[in-house]
C-alpha cells in the first residue's frame, strides 16, 4: 500500500510539474511560407533574433514554400497549438484564400501581433521602351493583354497589379512565380515587363537593372522624390503588404501574451527599426486585439478586391 502511495504520489508531482512548465522551455519554429530571400524572409530574419532574446529560447526560421504560400500556411495551421510553431503572415492569406488559390484563412490562427508595413512599387524590366508610366500605359491600350507580370497567382503580388489594371482600363498578362526572389530573377533577367517590388530595389534601380514607374503611397517617398505616386498619375491605387505574427487555433490565453509582450519589445527594439529602414518598410506594430480588429477589416477589404476584379471564388 505505502508503495502504492509513494507511486501515485511520484506521478501527480511529474504531471504538476509538466502543467507548470514556464512557456517557453524549449526552441521555437517561425514558418516563413516563402523561400529564403523575398521580403518576408529578409523582415523576419532580424526581428527572429530580438525576438529570441526577450524569450530567452531559440527561434529558428523555417523557409516552407511552394504553392503561392499555402504550403507554409498549411503546416503551420496544422502544428500543435502549444506556442512553439508560429506563422509570418502577410495579406496574401486573404487574397489566396478569396481567389480559391488556397483553403486555408486568417481565422484558422491566433493574431499575435503586425510588426511592418512595406509600400508596393509597379517595376520594369530595363529591357522594356517605357522610360515612365505615360510610355506603358500608351503601350498597354495598344497592345492588350501583351505585357507580361511576374506575380504569385492569388497573392499580393497580383493584387496590385490587377487593381492597376482596373484603375487604368488597361490589361496586362500574367506569369506565375512563387515569391519575390524568382520573380526579381525573372524580371532582372529580362524575362518578364513588370513585377510588384518596393524600395529595397532602389538600388538596383540606380544600377540600371531596374526602372521603378510608380509608387502606391498617397505622397512620395523622401528617399526617390521624383519617383511620382499612382493617384498623381490619375491611377488611384494606394496598397501596401502588411506582416505579422500568428499562432495556430487553439494556443493558449497565457502562451499568446507572452508572445504578444514578446514582440511588442522585439518591434520597439531600435535594430529592428534600423533594419527595416534598409528595407524601405515602416514598422507598424499592434497588439493582439488591434491587429485581430484590423485582419477583419482587411479581410472583408480583399474579399471585395477579390470581388471587384472578377478574381472571387469563395
Amino acid at each position: 500500500m505505502n508503495k502504492y502511495f509513494a507511486v501515485t504520489a511520484g506521478l501527480a508531482l511529474l504531471a504538476s510539474s509538466s502543467a507548470f512548465a514556464v512557456y517557453p522551455d524549449r526552441p521555437i519554429k517561425l514558418i516563413v511560407p516563402w523561400a529564403a530571400g523575398g521580403d518576408t524572409d529578409n523582415i523576419f530574419r532580424p526581428f527572429a533574433p530580438l525576438l529570441q532574446k526577450v524569450l530567452g529560447q531559440t527561434v529558428v526560421i523555417a523557409n516552407v514554400g511552394g504553392a503561392s504560400g499555402t504550403k507554409g500556411a498549411k503546416e503551420a495551421k496544422e502544428s500543435p497549438p502549444d506556442g512553439y510553431t508560429l506563422y509570418a503572415v502577410h495579406d496574401y492569406i486573404h487574397s489566396t484564400y478569396y481567389t480559391g488559390v488556397s483553403d486555408v484563412n486568417y481565422v484558422d490562427f491566433e493574431p499575435v501581433c503586425m510588426i511592418s508595413s512595406t509600400a508596393s512599387v509597379l517595376t520594369a524590366s530595363p529591357k522594356t521602351p517605357w522610360k515612365d508610366w505615360g510610355g506603358l500605359l500608351a503601350d498597354a491600350k495598344a497592345q492588350p493583354g501583351q505585357i507580361t507580370v511576374g506575380a504569385t497567382l492569388g497573392s499580393t503580388s497580383h493584387f496590385f497589379p490587377a487593381l492597376i489594371e482596373k484603375a487604368a482600363g488597361i490589361k496586362f498578362k500574367y506569369v506565375s512565380y512563387e515569391g519575390l526572389a524568382p520573380r526579381m530573377n525573372a524580371i532582372l533577367g529580362g524575362h518578364i515587363d513588370l513585377t510588384d517590388a518596393n524600395m529595397t530595389q532602389k538600388g538596383k534601380v540606380e544600377a540600371g537593372q531596374l526602372k521603378f514607374l510608380a509608387i502606391a503611397t498617397e505622397k512620395r517617398n523622401p528617399e526617390l522624390p521624383n519617383l511620382p505616386t499612382l493617384k498623381e498619375l490619375g491611377v488611384n491605387v494606394v496598397y501596401d503588404v502588411n506582416r505579422g505574427v500568428m499562432a495556430p487555433k487553439g494556443t493558449p490565453a497565457d502562451v499568446l501574451g507572452k508572445l504578444e509582450s514578446a514582440c511588442s519589445t522585439a518591434a520597439k527594439d531600435p535594430a529592428f527599426a534600423d533594419s527595416m529602414k534598409k528595407q524601405a518598410t515602416d514598422v507598424r506594430y499592434m497588439g493582439r486585439k488591434q491587429y485581430a480588429d484590423w485582419l477583419k477589416g482587411n479581410d472583408d477589404l480583399n474579399k471585395s478586391l477579390a470581388k471587384d476584379l472578377g478574381l472571387l471564388k469563395r
